[in-house]
């Protein structure tokens, strides 16, 4: 679009390249010409955290993990609604995307990444998930634009049946599996169903007047 400027480009690790742009004071993250995501449409992102939180009301000090930093307003959203006993674990695998962060974009940031409660590691969330047992309350994931790999093809592997097993052990009992979705998949749901939680598809709107594309996140609980 007129008026765009390119900031700065980054490679997935094993995946494609993505672009950062900036429009007057606006930003975006594009794949090629998709936008992936942008900084004037993210209320769906928000409402990834702000639904799961609310649904581990009155867990004690409660240990969340996010697959992709992306522009931070899920890790904003989720700081807003926690206690200060709770942890947040980010994952995310381009380290330009946490240079954006700190630099170009730092007046989105907030200060998250240095909140006390928030920790960084700059690794493949489907590690994190493969390597824990019981320890996350809730996992929000949001590294795709659905439940397949767009931005890196191993990341199907984290929408399939030996992927979403291995969030199930990586939950406590009654915690949250969110997938963030550009839209609707009715297949994936009975796929997390049949993997053994009890899901809830939740439409969001992308913009906050109740406009915008019709977004769609999965909560998918863990028997207690």
């Amino acid at each position: 679009m007129k008026g765009d400027l390119l900031i700065g480009t980054a490679t997935v690790p094993g995946g494609v390249e993505l672009r950062l742009i900036r429009n007057e004071d606006d930003f975006a993250i594009l794949l090629e010409r998709n936008e992936l995501m942008s900084s004037d449409m993210f209320a769906s992102e928000q409402a990834l955290a702000t639904m799961t939180c609310q649904r581990l009301a009155g867990r004690p000090a409660p240990q969340l993990l996010i697959g992709g930093y992306g522009m931070g307003f899920t890790l904003r959203s989720a700081l807003a609604e926690l206690g200060s006993d709770a942890g947040v674990t980010v994952a995310e695998i381009v380290p330009e995307i946490i240079e954006w962060a700190r630099g170009p974009m730092h007046g989105l940031t907030a200060e998250c990444l240095d909140d006390p409660r928030v920790l960084l590691v700059m690794e493949d969330v489907a590690m994190l998930i493969d390597a824990a047992r019981g320890a996350y309350d809730a996992i929000l994931l949001d590294v795709d634009n659905g439940p397949e790999g767009l931005t890196r093809r191993m990341n199907d592997q984290l929408y399939s049946n030996s992927g979403l097993q291995s969030a199930l052990s990586a939950l406590k009992p009654g915690g949250i599996l969110a997938i963030w979705s550009a839209g609707a998949e009715p297949s994936f749901t009975k796929q997390l169903a049949r993997a053994g939680f009890a899901v809830t598809e939740v439409p969001v709107r992308a913009l906050h007047d109740g406009t915008g594309d019709n977004h769609m996140i999965w909560f998918a609980q863990k028997p207690e």
